[in-house]
């Protein structure tokens, strides 16, 4: 199919510096939670994206000396000669497809713990560390900052011999020493380095010229600046320094890279934020300097993406979430396909890999990650294995994806779904407060699967064991789902709550089947995501004055690995909405609430005419225990196997759910992996 040539200027070469990306899609710096410690996971992944068609495929951050050390977390590290080769197999992935590698040394001087180097932080003036360390960071002296611009040129030289075309200056998220320099609230010194703004903005300033000049030759240097840090006057903003600093440097790098702080601004969930609404704060940069600009906001629309091009406000569109989601993206623009894109739901679930110290995953492509250790392609398959043709029953997120893959597979496929909406928990879920982009999910699925004649699905079409057996399938999947607990089983309570049996207890799955519990109620977070949340934002927005109580320090406290708890804490505050910390629910009296401190065990209780348990899920497996508890029907069907799948074997997240369904499509016919069923990178002892 041929590209539609209202596209055409996505695809245009750009020049930077020395070198040329090969079209404007530039993926910017993202952590995945592999970093130095996985980097052939690391390689595979971002050659996926040079593969997929980004011109520009950079790294995450990169520390460039041990007296900024970030462990535990798995960022990239350039401390010295022998972490060259690492990142050399990471360009040389992205090189063979063509696209330029860029890196983003890093170092974070007060916000670095240094748990590993033992190095005590250091940062413009006195100041304590991040993350509620008991430490704090010491002023830097002259001789210090001198340090850190040789350890800064020596990294960029390390960054050219690795094979980089890109290397960046890195002054944003409120994690990088030179933006910590620009910030009043944290440089309070008196020198050449402090005072004006000219003064907080020399080390900047002297990092762009000293790095020019060591690889400029061949390499174009990159700022990556946050123009405002959404706070006020108590940071940059927009209006004031941040633009200034742009007018002040404005010629220096041969590439701006911009964006908001701090990183839950920079890349806000779709609950909180809309696609391109960096735009407002951004938007006045291209105006101020002839270099290329690059430019986020979670865009997956080629018809956005041209306009941010016309309209002068980028020359890049730069994208870490949605080449997460779809990493051949720019490829299917290209190809005429804009249909096909695996576009980002705005979950965050990638950002948790970073913040669990774990390989980064993606709710939408099950890929992600997977690319070296499993060998998974987020485009190719391997065909059928053999002739078994397949019931999937259930069209939730598992069963949607299992039908889609296996359809790709080239397997017969039928899909059997209860209702007449396809999605399951996708569809019900994407109907609550900020979550409608969720939607994606099930409507990526749902658009593939019709485009194939092997894959037949069944609407309206519940079924029992007997309907099971009778379909005449080899293989069956059981990916039925699961429900909400009402009895207040969860992480505080390993037994029934005293009074969850009453009326007037409902649960997440009665708010959204329509049902509202009488005001005031009590809304119970013994879950901890997203759940509670939005459940309380839903019946405030009916109307009904909601409390909150929680065993934990706040509501749906998970989300700090999303980057979402203090907007949600925010949100419901805003809404009316009363926030009970640190307190258990004992037990419900139809019209209050006993709780008890979840740390003195003293008593109070709370007033309310109705309860929202949002504890924990049961899984809907009873068609599957049917099924394998009656081995000669089974036989008698000719079924080979029967298999339970996402949440109808063990509730999870939607990614969790997709990633089940896709493992099981792969696996199906598969090779016996042995004893070594799990591929993974090890430690080489050098001396």
């Amino acid at each position: 199919m041929a590209r539609d040539p209202r596209y055409d200027v996505l695809f245009e070469p750009v020049k930077i510096g020395p070198v040329t990306a090969r079209n404007r899609f530039y993926q910017v710096p993202h952590c995945n939670g592999m970093g130095h410690a996985m980097p052939r996971s690391l390689a595979a992944m971002r050659g996926m994206k040079a593969e997929g068609g980004w011109g520009v495929v950079c790294t995450e951050e990169v520390e460039i000396h041990a007296k900024s050390d970030i462990s535990p977390f798995h960022e990239g590290r350039l401390w010295d000669d022998g972490d060259i080769g690492g990142l050399a197999l990471m360009t040389d992935a992205v090189h063979k497809h063509g696209s330029l590698a860029g890196i983003e040394l890093q170092f974070h001087g007060p916000t670095s713990d240094n748990h590993y180097s033992r190095e005590v932080a250091m940062g413009p003036s006195h100041s304590v560390v991040s993350n509620y360390e008991p430490a704090q960071a010491r002023a830097m002296t002259k001789a210090d900052i001198r340090d850190y611009r040789g350890w800064h040129r020596k990294a960029a030289l390390r960054a050219r011999e690795a094979g980089f075309d890109i290397v960046y200056v890195y002054a944003g998220h409120d994690l990088a020493l030179p933006h910590h320099f620009l910030q009043k609230r944290r440089n309070h010194r008196t020198d050449e380095y402090g005072g004006s703004l000219e003064n907080r903005a020399r080390l900047l300033r002297e990092l762009i010229v000293e790095t020019k000049e060591a690889v400029g030759d061949t390499c174009a240097v990159a700022v990556r600046f946050a123009v405002d840090e959404m706070m006020g006057p108590d940071g940059m903003t927009a209006e004031g320094e941040g633009r200034e600093v742009i007018e002040m440097l404005a010629e220096l790098p041969d590439l701006w890279d911009v964006n908001v702080s701090d990183w839950p601004n920079d890349s806000q969930t779709s609950r909180f934020s809309e696609e391109g609404f960096q735009e407002r704060y951004i938007g006045f940069v291209k105006k101020l300097t002839t270099k290329p600009v690059v430019v986020v906001g979670r865009y997956t629309s080629p018809d956005a993406m041209v306009s941010l091009v016309k309209r002068g406000i980028a020359d890049f569109i730069g994208a870490a979430r949605p080449s997460i989601a779809d990493p051949f993206l720019p490829k299917k623009i290209e190809e005429g396909r804009p249909d096909d894109i695996r576009e980002c739901i705005g979950c965050n679930i990638c950002v948790s890999g970073d913040y669990t110290i774990t390989p980064i995953r993606c709710t939408q492509n099950p890929t992600m990650g997977e690319e070296w250790r499993k060998g998974w392609h987020p485009e190719i398959i391997t065909g059928k294995g053999s002739e078994t043709s397949v019931l999937v029953v259930g069209a939730g997120p598992a069963g949607l994806e299992c039908a889609r893959a296996l359809g790709q597979r080239g397997y017969r496929v039928s899909l059997a779904e209860a209702g007449e909406a396809l999605g399951g928990r996708v569809t019900l879920e994407s109907k609550l407060p900020g979550l409608a982009a969720w939607g994606r999910v099930r409507d990526y699925r749902d658009y593939q699967i019709g485009k194939m004649t092997n894959v037949e699905v069944f609407r309206a079409s519940r079924m029992g064991a007997a309907e099971v057996c009778e379909f005449g399938a080899a293989e069956v999947v059981i990916a039925t789902g699961a429900t909400w607990r009402r009895d207040g089983v969860g992480r505080q309570h390993p037994f029934p709550v005293p009074g969850f049996d009453r009326p007037n207890v409902l649960t997440p799955d009665d708010i959204m089947a329509g049902r509202l519990p009488p005001s005031p109620v009590v809304v119970y977070d013994d879950d901890h995501y997203y759940m509670a949340g939005v459940i309380a934002e839903k019946l405030r927005a009916a109307g009904i004055a909601v409390t909150v109580v929680t065993p934990a320090y706040g509501v749906s406290v998970w989300t700090t690995n999303t980057l979402e708890f203090k907007a949600i804490q925010g949100r419901l505050l805003k809404l009316g909405v009363e926030i009970v910390a640190h307190r258990e629910i004992t037990a419900f009296h139809g019209d209050r609430v006993e709780t008890a401190c979840v740390h003195s065990e003293r008593p109070s209780d709370i007033a309310c005419a109705g309860l929202v348990t949002v504890t924990s899920r049961l899984p809907e497996d009873s068609l599957y225990q049917a099924l394998v508890g009656d081995s000669a029907a089974l036989k008698a069907a000719g079924i080979a196997r029967v298999t339970a799948i996402g949440d109808c074997l063990a509730p999870g997240t939607i990614a969790a759910a997709v990633y089940a369904g896709h493992r099981y499509a792969r696996e199906l016919d598969g090779p016996d992996l042995g004893d070594v069923p799990f591929k993974r990178e090890r430690v080489a002892l050098t001396g």
